[in-house]
């Protein structure tokens, strides 16, 4: 079960990554097939665990200052990295990595509060004593 969980949450968000060039044309995102997405979603997911705590940890200081604003850019740096480390997943610049961050990020936050939804615990009533 949980193992059919991580594969269905990997091919979505390799579905994401397909998706971010056409809701950002202008930035110039380009992926050049659904096995590129499929591993460039590998890579991001390993880079998020593996390399984002120490980013974060390092940009502690300016993000307290900037009230976790500075999250947005340790994302960006992340995505970007991706790009460079998958061949075929092309974010030509800084900013069109910002944006498909934050597209990601979205589109991520959105089925995971769907996902997250269909499991609801079931509330029992109890029912007051005399």
């Amino acid at each position: 079960m949980k193992n059919t969980n991580i594969f269905m949450r990997w091919l979505i968000s390799s579905l994401f990554l397909m998706v971010i060039p056409f809701l950002i044309p202008w930035a110039g995102i380009r992926i050049s097939s659904f096995w590129i997405a499929l591993i460039a979603a590998l890579v991001l997911g390993l880079l998020n665990v593996l390399i984002r705590p120490f980013l974060l940890l390092v940009t502690l200081p300016i993000n307290i200052l900037t009230l976790g604003v500075f999250t947005l850019f340790v994302n960006a740096s992340v995505f970007w990295l991706t790009s460079r480390i998958v061949s075929g997943f092309v974010v030509p610049n800084f900013w069109a990595a910002f944006w498909g961050a934050i597209i990601y990020s979205l589109l991520s936050m959105l089925i995971n509060s769907i996902w997250s939804g269909s499991q609801t615990p079931v509330v029992r009533q109890v029912k007051p004593r005399k």
